[in-house]
């Protein structure tokens, strides 16, 4: 990879680069074979795990690490092409913050492809981000913006969306990918299950930190219409003479989303008024004032 990236550098004027390989506690010769590559191109920095720690953290430590004004990230199996460096400092020079890559033709499993075109579908319509693979790792970002987002979890593949929530500009171009050659993928389809829990996840951080009340309160007046109508439907049932109906699941059911509803919009009120003593109080450590 380190050779690829230095032939692709030798043809693009007016810049130099760095490349960081993170080992994320790697159990075979990563870590050696990062040293030994070290030896030869003086570009390279290498940091060392003790133990996995994931993806995002990986990147988190990088970008601390990095200089450059223009950082990519990309994985080091050979399955993203180096040779498609130079598009993305077009677009980032033509003015975009973020650039994000898309495997138009992609060599992974069924297990990894399926679920990940579902996963992108579902983010691009929460986040309103219209981005064909917002999982791809292979991205192109402006100095500012990875030093204005702190990811942690599984995170890094809504880096674009926390990007887009601060205001900054995103766009993608078509990237070549290529068949896994060396390692083994440790993504299946349960990390699509993880995925949903992320977006509500960064979904409250980014769109409702400040206004909890919006989600829970949303969420409960949609679970209490839901609730209500079935005890109406219940209540009309009584009354044309379907007696009992106190030992009919789909009553104690209407009962459930009716008091889910009410703890949410509980929830909700409560969160607002944290936030807002929480405001309350910082504006009142800001009052500067003296007394005779």
């Amino acid at each position: 990879l380190a050779l690829k990236i230095d032939e692709v550098f030798k043809k693009i004027k007016n810049y130099s680069y760095e490349i960081i390989f993170i080992d994320d506690g790697s159990t075979d010769q990563t870590w050696e074979n990062i040293l030994l590559t070290k030896k030869s191109n003086k570009n390279i920095i290498g940091i060392k795990f003790n133990k996995n720690y994931g993806k995002s953290q990986a990147l988190n430590i990088g970008f601390q690490h990095t200089k450059g004004d223009i950082v990519f990230t990309m994985d080091a199996d050979l399955q993203d092409d180096p040779k498609e460096i130079p598009n993305f400092i077009k677009k980032i020079e033509s003015g975009f913050d973020v650039v994000s890559g898309w495997k138009v033709n992609r060599h992974d499993p069924i297990s990894k492809t399926f679920p990940s075109k579902i996963f992108n579908k579902i983010t691009s319509y929460v986040f309103k981000i219209k981005l064909h693979d917002i999982n791809c790792g292979f991205k192109a970002y402006k100095k500012d913006v990875i030093k204005a987002i702190n990811i942690y979890g599984e995170q890094h593949r809504f880096i674009p969306a926390i990007a887009k929530n601060l205001g900054y500009s995103i766009t993608e171009i078509s990237v070549k990918h290529h068949p896994r050659k060396y390692g083994k993928s440790k993504y299946g389809f349960t990390r699509f299950f993880k995925g949903l829990l992320d977006i509500l996840a960064i979904l409250i951080n980014t769109q409702y930190s400040n206004r909890p009340g919006h989600l829970f309160g949303g969420l409960g007046i949609i679970v209490g219409f839901i609730g209500s109508a079935i005890l109406f439907y219940m209540f009309i049932l009584w009354t044309l003479g379907y007696r009992p109906i106190g030992n009919r699941p789909l009553f104690f059911f209407g009962i459930l989303l009716f008091t889910t509803s009410i703890q949410l919009i509980s929830t909700g009120v409560l969160a607002e008024m944290m936030i807002n003593n929480n405001r309350l109080n910082k504006q009142r450590q800001n009052i500067i004032y003296k007394t005779t």
